[in-house]
């Protein structure tokens, strides 16, 4: 099955990897793709949606680097909070 990104999701991702220490850029892309293709797959759809990626932001981040990627979510213009996450 074929994954692709809803409008403006796959643009906000990469905003979110460029913020990130270049040493873990290309690691920590692979590692989210693979995790919001996953969330997808389980649930038989094939397009990537905001709530998708920030879950696979929450799930593959380090609680101890959350507070920051919290702030890079909300820089980007994500509200993470409707998905359940707290501020």
């Amino acid at each position: 099955m074929q994954i692709s990104w809803d409008n403006g999701t796959q643009e906000k991702f990469k905003q979110l990897v460029a913020k990130m220490p270049v040493f873990m850029r290309p690691i920590a892309e692979r590692a989210l793709i693979d995790r919001a293709e996953n969330i997808v797959k389980k649930d038989n759809r094939s397009e990537i949606t905001e709530k998708d990626m920030v879950d696979a932001f929450f799930i593959e981040t380090p609680f101890g680097f959350q507070g920051m990627m919290k702030n890079d979510l909300n820089s980007v213009g994500i509200d993470f909070t409707k998905y359940g996450y707290q501020k």
